[in-house]
C-alpha cells in the first residue's frame, strides 16, 4: 500500500524516461515485469489507460500504476515486495485490547467511493497524493466491474476509517488505507483478514514495505517469489458471497 506520490519519477525523469517502455495503446500487453528499472526501483512501463481491462491484465502480472498529476502514467512492479499472509497478521497486544473496547463496527464494500477519497485526502494533507482524479474514476470503475474492494469502519454512521484494493485470484493487491480515529485503518485490515480468509484469501500485496506494515506482519518477497506466489494464488478464486455488501461480523464488541 502506496504513501506517498511517485517522486521518484519527478526527481529522474530525465534519466530514465529514455529507457523506458512505451504501452502499445491498441494492446494490454505489458513487458516481463522482471525487466523493471533498479532505480526508480520497479519503475516497468509508461503510457497505456486506466482502462479496467489494461488494470485487470496489470495486477494479474503483479504490475499497478502510479503516478502524481502531470506526470505520465508510469508502471511499477518493484522488488523486493511487502506481502502479508492473513494467518500470520501480527495482532500486538494494544491493538488487540483496543479492538476488544472499541465501539466500531466493520462493513465490507458499503461505501467504496467514499472509502478511496477519504484516502486521497489523506495523502494530500500529508505528502501529496498519487491517487488522482483518473485513478479515482479508474478504481470506482474496478469496482463497479466486480474487481476492486473496499472495507469500511464506522463509529455509528460516520466513516471513521477503511481500505481499498483490488482482488487478483485470491490475492487481495492493497491500494491505499485511511483512519480518521487512531487504529481504524488497523482495524480495516483485521477485519479484511476476519472476513476473507474463510473464503480463500491467501496472501495481501502491501507493494511497498513500511515500519507500519511491518509492525503488523508484513515480510518482503524477492519480485520472482512474489511472482510464483502471484501464479499459484492468482488461478484461485474467493467466494464471490463473502463479496456481497455485508456487515463484518466478530470484529469489535
Amino acid at each position: 500500500m502506496r504513501n506517498a506520490s511517485s517522486t521518484s519519477w519527478t526527481r529522474r525523469k530525465s534519466k530514465v524516461e529514455a529507457v523506458l517502455v512505451g504501452l502499445d495503446p491498441d494492446s494490454y500487453e505489458f513487458p516481463d515485469p522482471q525487466q523493471a528499472l533498479h532505480e526508480p526501483n520497479g519503475l516497468l512501463a509508461v503510457g497505456g489507460d486506466l482502462s479496467v481491462p489494461r488494470l485487470v491484465e496489470a495486477y494479474r502480472q503483479g504490475i499497478f500504476p502510479w503516478f502524481s498529476d502531470g506526470d505520465p502514467l508510469l508502471w511499477w512492479s518493484p522488488d523486493p515486495r511487502a506481502v502479508i499472509d492473513p494467518q500470520q497478521l501480527h495482532i500486538g497486544r494494544s491493538l488487540r485490547k483496543a479492538i476488544r473496547k472499541s465501539h466500531l463496527h466493520c462493513t465490507i464494500n458499503h461505501a467504496f467511493e467514499e472509502v478511496i477519497s477519504a484516502c486521497s485526502e489523506q495523502r494530500a494533507e500529508r505528502e501529496g497524493t498519487w491517487i488522482t482524479d483518473d485513478m479515482y474514476e479508474a478504481y470506482c470503475d474496478l469496482h463497479q466491474a466486480g474487481h476492486a474492494h473496499s472495507v469500511e469502519v464506522w463509529d455509528k454512521e460516520r466513516l471513521v476509517g477503511g481500505l481499498y484494493g483490488v482482488l487478483n485470484g485470491s490475492i487481495f493487491c492493497g491500494e491505499s488505507m485511511f483512519h480518521k480515529v487512531t487504529n481504524a485503518s488497523k482495524i480495516a485490515l483485521v477485519a479484511l483478514c476476519h472476513h476473507l480468509q474463510p473464503a480463500g484469501l491467501k496472501l495481501i500485496d502491501c507493494q511497498m514495505p513500511t515500519p507500519h506494515l511491518e509492525s503488523l506482519g508484513a515480510t518482503s518477497l524477492s519480485r520472482s517469489e512474489f511472482l510464483k506466489h502471484l501464479k499459484r494464488f492468482g488461478e484461485a478464486q474467493i467466494d464471490k458471497d463473502f463479496l456481497l455488501a455485508q456487515p463484518i461480523s466478530g470484529i469489535c464488541a
